[in-house]
């Protein structure tokens, strides 16, 4: 879905930590702002506005 070397790149545009791939919800978590970047058509959306926040687990 996700090049793994353009995975290694991205980080959260809010706190700039790591980012990882949860392939079920098709998105891009980052565990600790509680935010998940949708993909759309294989391209990640790194937008702060368009993040959906998740609960914590």
């Amino acid at each position: 879905m996700i090049d793994p070397t353009l995975l290694n790149l991205l980080a959260c545009p809010q706190c700039n930590g790591e980012v990882r791939l949860v392939p079920e919800q098709q998105g891009l978590v980052c565990d600790q702002c509680r935010l998940r970047y949708a993909i759309r058509n294989g391209i990640p959306v790194m937008l702060i506005d368009e993040a959906e926040k998740f609960p914590p687990e």
